[in-house]
């Protein structure tokens, strides 16, 4: 045993740049695990200015000077972030306060159309299985009042946190976005000379995850925007609400359009019952669907990610349990950069290694 665990190590940590790279990686864990928290407004700061940078890039390229660029995509990036909070969230919130005191209808609704099942097929079902039920979920609505309450009463810490990132972020944006060549010319310096690994995998991640977060960027911005122009047209009930939802599902690939359904379709169903409106709203729902999942991501995700499906669903699964909502946002980068370091993980010769031996 001891010597198959050598000749293991001897094959792919022998490598000096190898060893760099599991310090650097171990070294960023510790930071995330401990620090995390702390450095949240960094890293989305972080985040932003490399989605912006192409813009910045781009307007170099037409012949526009540096500050000048980084002005107009940092101006443009202001203008999108405060129409957001002014607009979009406060009839998101609003909507979503209506939709939960609504809640109690619908459930009524609910009960009375399966309160109609033991009529139908008493041999399955029973009246008191049906009310029994209820009186669970009731339960659990309940609890979710409460804490919905407690959490509005404890808000006030994170409103002050909110507005604090607020201020703080864009400044930090700012100054990535102008700042980036020398800031990365600073942690360069401290690198060995001799690091072509390490380069290969820069260039592998610094291409497809600036490629994927941008098109996710866009992708959500035309699918919420789709959506709510459709949803507008139909008339349904809570149209911003769900357009938002229906837009963030992109982040999740495969299983947030399959999760994002069950509301579009309830609300449908409470509002129209199965009238044609609720199948006209269903046939462009996934008309939307279809259209992004066959034209807008191949458009906008080519050879951005290559990964399989399955590797997707896992990456999603695991990075979204360690770490909620940022681990599924970055679930395919994430996964993107294991695979970068797989392909250029050194892979010493398994015989050469046991001759020396």
């Amino acid at each position: 045993m001891q010597k198959v665990l050598g000749k293991w190590i001897q094959r792919y940590f022998s490598n000096e740049e190898a060893l760099l790279l599991t310090a650097i990686l171990l070294a960023a864990g510790v930071v995330i695990f401990y620090l995390g928290g702390a450095l949240v407004p960094v890293f989305a700061s972080l985040i932003l200015a490399f989605m912006m940078q192409g813009g910045v890039n781009r307007l170099e390229r037409a012949g526009l000077g540096r500050m000048f660029a980084v002005t107009l995509v940092f101006l443009g990036f202001v203008g999108f972030l405060t129409a957001f909070l002014l607009i979009v969230m406060p009839i998101a919130w609003q909507q979503s306060v209506n939709l939960f005191n609504e809640l109690p209808r619908m459930v009524i609704e609910v009960q009375n159309l399966l309160l109609l099942l033991p009529e139908k097929y008493p041999d399955m079902v029973s009246e008191t299985q049906i009310r029994q039920l209820f009186g669970l979920a009731a339960a659990e609505v309940s609890q979710f009042g409460q804490w919905l309450v407690s959490f509005s009463l404890s808000s006030v810490t994170g409103v002050m946190t909110l507005l604090i990132y607020l201020v703080l972020v864009p400044i930090l944006v700012f100054f990535f976005l102008k700042d980036s060549d020398s800031l990365v010319r600073v942690w360069t310096a401290r690198l060995p000379e001799k690091r072509e690994m390490l380069e290969q995998v820069w260039r592998e991640m610094d291409a497809q995850i600036a490629n994927y977060i941008r098109g996710k960027a866009i992708e959500i911005l035309i699918v919420g925007a789709a959506t709510y122009v459709a949803f507008a047209i139909l008339g349904i009930n809570y149209a911003a609400l769900l357009a938002l939802l229906v837009g963030l599902s992109v982040l999740i690939p495969y299983i947030g359009a399959a999760l994002v359904t069950v509301p579009v379709a309830l609300i449908a169903f409470f509002q129209w019952g199965g009238s044609s409106e609720f199948m006209y709203l269903m046939i462009a729902y996934g008309v939307i669907q279809a259209l992004d999942g066959n034209v807008l991501v191949p458009l906008l995700f080519s050879e951005a990610v290559n990964l399989h499906p399955v590797s997707i669903i896992v990456a999603v699964l695991v990075f979204g349990s360690l770490w909620g909502f940022w681990g599924v946002f970055f679930a395919i980068p994430l996964a993107t950069l294991v695979k970068a370091i797989m392909t250029a993980w050194p892979h010493g010769d398994l015989e050469a290694g046991s001759t020396s031996a």
